[in-house]
């Protein structure tokens, strides 16, 4: 299978290139199936029902979300109606939505997609995310009940991130990292056969500081006080993700996307 995963889309930037890129993308390199980290979408903070309506439109098959889930608070009822929106699966137990779901492709694959919040750093007490997506893994095998196993880990440190792959590894196909907007270069396939990235990066305006403008986030960092509201960048987008093929459900190659904006260079094939 041909798979791609997206970073965290940031704000109209981020969603224009989403909209201009990812179909063609589809069509160029014949992707099977398409993850989209989608919790930046709207404003940098959330996801609106109708963003997320724009992605899939776009080409995702499934859009995740992060600690930033339910920000827009259309989501709370939106992600009850539409089962291609995963929201991670400790953010707590009384929220809406699921954590993890199983898809069918076009050619009748079964591709399971999670997704999990660190603990590290992070500003909330999540429940404990390795054990979670242990359970969430022994419910649908790879090799068996799926063909292929997706994990969004989106969390803050490297070294949580790097853990659970290396935990997770020989039981998904693809263990990326969402959260920190900045990419890793460490994409490899780790000895059991799970392709693994630490933070895929975002799909955002890299003339930034992590997708805002730079002037209120410098000013912060400065003088210790804040004048106004973070703003999303809205220059050109870099298309940030990852790209694998797996056989059997293991990967067999990965290799990181950066296309456009700042960051552009070649991917797996030919746009």
């Amino acid at each position: 299978m041909k798979i791609l995963f997206l970073g965290d889309v940031m704000g109209r930037a981020g969603r224009k290139a989403i909209a201009g890129r990812l179909p063609k993308l589809r069509a160029a390199w014949g992707l099977d199936f398409v993850v989209v980290n989608g919790e930046n979408a709207t404003g940098g903070m959330g996801l609106s029902g109708g963003h997320a309506q724009g992605l899939l439109e776009a080409g995702a098959d499934v859009i995740t979300l992060g600690d930033h889930a339910f920000d827009q608070r259309d989501m709370l009822k939106f992600i009850e109606t539409e089962p291609r929106i995963i929201r991670p699966l400790n953010f707590a137990k009384s929220a809406p939505g699921a954590g993890a779901r199983l898809f069918t492709t076009k050619t009748g694959k079964k591709v399971f997609v999670v997704q999990a919040l660190g603990q590290v750093f992070m500003k909330r007490p999540f429940s404990d995310p390795f054990s979670m997506l242990d359970a969430a893994l022994k419910a649908a095998p790879l090799g068996r009940e799926a063909d292929a196993v997706i994990v969004d880990f989106h969390a803050e440190v490297t070294s949580e991130k790097m853990a659970m792959g290396h935990w997770l590894d020989g039981r998904a196909s693809l263990v990326v990292g969402t959260h920190t907007h900045v990419p890793t270069a460490d994409a490899r396939i780790l000895e059991k056969g799970t392709a693994c990235l630490t933070d895929a990066g975002m799909c955002g305006d890299y003339n930034s500081v992590i997708g805002m403008e730079p002037l209120e986030p410098m000013r912060r960092f400065i003088t210790g006080m804040g004048k106004g509201r973070f703003t999303p960048a809205t220059g050109e987008a870099t298309l940030s993700g990852v790209y694998i093929e797996t056989e059997g459900g293991k990967a067999s190659r990965i290799e990181p996307v950066r296309i456009g904006g700042l960051l552009s260079q070649h991917g797996p094939a030919p746009l």
